[in-house]
């Protein structure tokens, strides 16, 4: 009792010590994690030249732009893709609004017309574009919001249409801006000449080529700091991004040969008729089998991965490994089993027919209300198309050739073009009921059938030749693996990860025979691994804090699991020798030889280099700068820049090319004759600039800004 009551008595006092305590605790929390001192990391997607995209709205395009695409795009593809717009947006935003770039109201009203000028919905009487017209839609359409109305065959709201109109004017904007750039890009007299002679300056060369495959590969030696001092000559081709590397073995859930074996057999027992015991009834009952059934379509529904193609085919539409075998079966016959794609089958040749493979008729379309494409303007009941169709009929059973004439009924303009000619074969993908009519009846027959599109009236025209063409009912199975099979795979995965949980990675991947697949330079937001395909979930764990190298972890994929380690982590700047020494090798070995080979040139005439080096000169005629290739030789514009700067019969120094090492002697020179006036170069010039201006201008700006990317932190 007196410890209670001193307790008591001190309670405030230690309600402060705990309260201290706990306080501790969230600052140090904080202090580990020092973004959440700011809520702005958060809420930040990123910072462009100090402007911040916020996550939320980010989020909220990411997610449109998915259902733009209709699912088509991930998460990833659907986010680099608001990205890139979003630091376009914002890099170029910035500049309009420095230089004061609007779009006016005089501005946009021409922007429009020229976008809507071809809508039906904007034109007049006279089929002119009215701008009264538009005024009048969007007023519509803000009245109505937030129902649609139609434009162009499409719905749309008065939400879409302010969206439609914030886009024109974006690029009104971006018009106007690059219309200034471009004002200023030209292409001067000089440069026009410059161009012009650069391209008719002419030259005649001797040379010898040592090539540097004339060198062995192995005979060259590169060490590490040859390779490292390479990479700091050349720091802007190995620049590279923060990086990991990773192992994986990944196991399958794959169909064992028992499970194919199980399959099969699980089809064949469909086959017989079989005596079963009916829990309902008590007794005994018959249950028919595929080969006896006589009501195919219901055994397939029930049995089946494949439902019954209730129509005829020919020997070309079935597999071709085992066509024949089933085209020649006798009616009620079955082949099989056999695998075909990813299923075991069993067919069945259920009817034999005599058919033409092709058909050539003419018709004329009626559509009434609802009907498939019918048009805004169709607007006959289908009591009101039928009538119609049947009156045409009468008129084209009274005299046929009264048929052309009445095309004009005909909704079909693309067939109408052709006389209303169709011409098909049996397989294609026409209206059921057209398909019927134009192969079940003779040459000649003229009647009215309904299909989804309307009322046709149809003649048949001609036929191909008869031929033979089956029915065919599959009773199939989808390969899969069973339940054994699916935990033994989950357990054969858990083993492994556990094993290299202390062991060697590749040497418990060695002991089990499974293969191990290395992926190099991962970048934060890239999503597709080599070999799994779309694995965001993998790169995000590669890359969270705490995650070193030589951690292991197992992933669930589609159909299996990968087990992955991170076996490297690659920092931002330059990249290792050894990553860059794929690269660099090549190069290294080219100057090694490029040395050796110049060691080696000895005479005063070209003919004595080549014979020095044992090779034959080589002649080259009409070479420019322009285009600076040799003919035999290849692209070599260092070779050919040294030739143009020698003078008639001088030799060369040996010249380092891309392919070889050379010595060059001009034989003769031929300059371009010269021209009055190069202002149609000067043009050319100019052109040339300025269909690279928007390219070339905007990676500039990109370049120059500061962006600070957090996209990682959030997908």
């Amino acid at each position: 009792m007196a410890i209670l009551n001193k307790i008591r008595q001190r309670s405030l006092f230690l309600i402060l010590i705990i309260a201290m305590a706990l306080f501790s605790f969230v600052l140090a929390d904080l202090f580990k994690n020092s973004d959440g001192f700011s809520s702005k990391s958060q809420n930040v997607i990123a910072t462009i030249d100090g402007e911040d995209i916020k996550r939320d709205d980010f989020m909220a395009k990411v997610e449109a732009a998915q259902r733009q695409f209709g699912g088509s795009l991930t998460n990833t593809q659907a986010m680099n893709r608001v990205w890139d717009q979003e630091v376009r947006n914002t890099i170029m935003n910035a500049q309009y609004d420095a230089l004061g770039i609007t779009v006016e109201r005089d501005q946009m009203r021409d922007l429009l017309k020229t976008g809507l000028a071809s809508f039906d919905e904007f034109k007049n009487e006279d089929g002119v574009y009215d701008e009264n017209k538009l005024n009048e839609f969007i007023a519509n359409l803000k009245a109505i919001s937030p129902e649609t109305s139609m434009l162009g065959g499409s719905p749309i709201n008065y939400e879409a249409w302010t969206n439609y109109e914030r886009n024109i004017s974006v690029n009104g904007r971006q018009q106007t801006y690059y219309n200034m750039i471009k004002a200023g890009v030209i292409g001067t007299l000089a440069e026009g000449e410059l161009d012009y002679k650069l391209e008719n300056d002419k030259v005649d060369i001797k040379f010898v080529q040592v090539p540097y495959s004339s060198i062995p590969d192995s005979t060259i030696t590169v060490s590490k700091s040859d390779i490292s001092s390479y990479i700091n000559k050349h720091k802007n081709q190995y620049e590279v991004e923060e990086s990991r590397d990773i192992y994986f073995v990944q196991f399958k859930e794959e169909p064992s040969l028992e499970d194919e074996t199980a399959i099969q057999d699980n089809l064949k027992s469909l086959l017989e008729d079989k005596e079963e015991y009916n829990e309902t009834t008590k007794a005994t009952e018959t249950v028919v089998g595929f080969i006896n059934t006589t009501d195919d379509e219901g055994f397939l529904a029930a049995n089946s991965a494949l439902k019954l193609y209730d129509d005829y085919v020919f020997k070309n539409v079935l597999p071709t490994a085992v066509a024949d075998s089933i085209f020649n079966l006798n009616k009620g016959e079955v082949y099989g089993p056999y695998k075909d794609g990813n299923m075991f089958k069993i067919s069945k040749l259920i009817d034999v027919k005599q058919l033409a493979d092709s058909v050539k008729v003419r018709h004329i379309l009626i559509p009434f209300v609802g009907a498939m494409r019918a048009l805004p303007t169709d607007t006959k009941t289908d009591e009101e198309a039928k009538a119609t169709a049947d009156s045409i009929l009468r008129v084209v059973r009274g005299n046929r050739s009264k048929f052309s004439d009445l095309l004009d009924l005909s909704s079909d303009k693309v067939s109408n073009e052709k006389g209303g000619e169709i011409e098909f074969a049996y397989n294609s993908g026409m209206a059921p009921e057209f398909k019927e009519f134009s192969f079940n009846n003779n040459v000649g027959s003229l009647d009215v059938v309904k299909t989804d599109f309307g009322y046709h009236v149809i003649e048949i025209l001609s036929q191909g030749d008869k031929q033979r063409a089956v029915k065919v009912g599959n009773l199939a199975q989808v390969i899969e693996p069973s339940d054994e099979t699916i935990d033994k795979i989950f357990n054969e995965t858990s083993k492994f990860e556990i094993a290299v949980a202390d062991k060697d990675f590749n040497e418990v991947a060695k002991e089990n025979n499974y293969s191990v697949m290395p992926v190099s330079s991962i970048k934060a937001l890239d999503e597709n691994i080599p070999g799994l395909g779309n694995q965001r979930a993998i790169v995000r764990w590669a890359y969270e804090d705490g995650v070193k190298v030589g951690d292991v972890k197992r992933f669930n994929l589609q159909g299996g699991y990968a087990v992955v380690m991170v076996t490297a982590k690659g920092e931002k700047g330059l990249m290792s020798t050894e990553k860059a020494s794929i690269t660099a090798l090549t190069a290294i070995r080219k100057e090694k030889k490029a040395e050796l080979i110049r060691a080696k040139f000895s005479g005063s005439t070209i003919e004595d280099i080549a014979a020095s080096q044992g090779q034959q000169v080589k002649t080259s005629l009409a070479i420019n700068m322009k285009n600076p290739t040799l003919s035999g030789a290849g692209r070599e514009p260092k070779v050919i820049g040294s030739a143009f700067g020698l003078e008639e019969g001088k030799v060369s120094q040996p010249v380092d090319g891309n392919l070889g090492v050379y010595v060059v002697q001009v034989t003769k020179k031929t300059p371009a004759d010269g021209l009055p006036n190069y202002q149609a170069a000067a043009n050319r010039v100019g052109n040339t600039k300025s269909a690279a201006v928007n390219t070339a201008l905007y990676n500039a700006l990109k370049e120059a800004a500061k962006i600070d990317d957090n996209r990682a932190t959030f997908y």
